[in-house]
C-alpha cells in the first residue's frame, strides 16, 4: 500500500518495467520483509525463504505487466506468487501432509477484524515470546491449507479480506480454516506442554527433598 505523497503500486510497477531501478528498490523495500517472513513461517527453512523471496522478485521483474492494480494491492499479488512458490518447494522437500477435512466453526466464526488471536494455551510460566515460538513450531505441523491462514492472519496480522485475496478463496473459507487451524494448534500446544509438565512433576519432589 502506498503512503501519502508516494507513488502508487501501479505507478511503481510501470516505472520499474520501464527500467527505473529506484522504483524496483522501493517495491523491494516495502515487500521483501513480509514475503520472506511468510515463506519462513510456511517452510521453517531460511534457505527456502531466501530462495522463494528471490524468485518472487525475479518474477516481478520479468512479469510485472501481469499486475493489475484494480484487482488488489501489489503486496497481496506478490504474496500470492510467493504462496505458490513456497507450497511447491515444500512439496518437493517434505512428504505431503494429508489435508484435514474442514469443519465449519460454531456459529459464524466471526471475530473482530484487526484482532489476531493465538491459541489460548499458555502455561503460567510461559512468556509471550515463548508462546509465539511454540505456535510457530506447531504451525509447521499443520496441513498447508491451515498453515497458510495461521501465518497470514495470526503471524503476518492480515485481516480476513487480505488473506482471502492472497489464498484466492472466499472470506468465509478463511474464517472456517482459521477456526479449524486454531483448534489443531491448541491440541499441538497441549502435546508440547505435556512432557514438560510430567518432567516438572517428577523433579519437584526431588528438589523439595534436596532442599529440606
Amino acid at each position: 500500500m502506498s503512503r501519502p505523497n508516494e507513488p502508487s503500486d501501479g505507478e511503481l510497477v510501470r516505472r520499474m518495467s520501464a527500467g527505473d531501478e529506484e522504483a524496483f528498490r522501493t517495491i523491494y523495500g516495502r515487500c521483501q520483509g513480509p514475503i520472506f517472513r511468510f515463506a519462513l513461517h510456511m517452510s521453517g527453512s531460511s534457505t527456502i525463504a531466501e530462495d522463494v523471496t528471490q524468485e518472487v522478485f525475479m518474477f516481478l521483474l520479468q512479469e510485472g505487466s501481469r499486475f493489475d492494480p484494480s484487482r488488489g494491492t501489489l503486496q497481496a499479488y506478490l504474496f500470492g506468487v510467493g504462496r505458490n512458490l513456497v507450497l511447491r518447494r515444500v512439496e518437493r522437500e517434505q512428504a505431503l501432509v494429508p489435508l484435514v477435512e474442514e469443519q465449519p466453526p460454531n456459529g459464524n466464526g466471526a471475530r473482530p477484524e484487526g484482532s489476531h488471536a493465538l491459541p489460548a494455551v499458555q502455561p503460567a510460566d510461559m512468556s509471550k515470546t515463548e508462546l509465539i515460538g511454540r505456535v510457530r513450531q506447531a504451525t509447521l505441523t499443520l496441513p498447508p491449507n491451515y498453515r497458510e491462514v495461521v501465518v497470514l492472519c495470526d503471524l503476518q496480522e492480515m485481516n480476513y479480506e487480505e488473506a482471502a485475496e492472497v489464498v484466492g478463496c472466499a472470506v468465509g473459507t478463511v474464517r472456517s480454516r482459521l477456526h479449524r487451524a486454531r483448534s489443531l494448534l491448541t491440541g499441538k500446544l497441549r502435546e508440547f506442554a505435556e512432557p514438560e509438565r510430567r518432567f516438572v512433576a517428577r523433579t519437584q519432589p526431588k528438589m523439595a527433598r534436596n532442599t529440606s
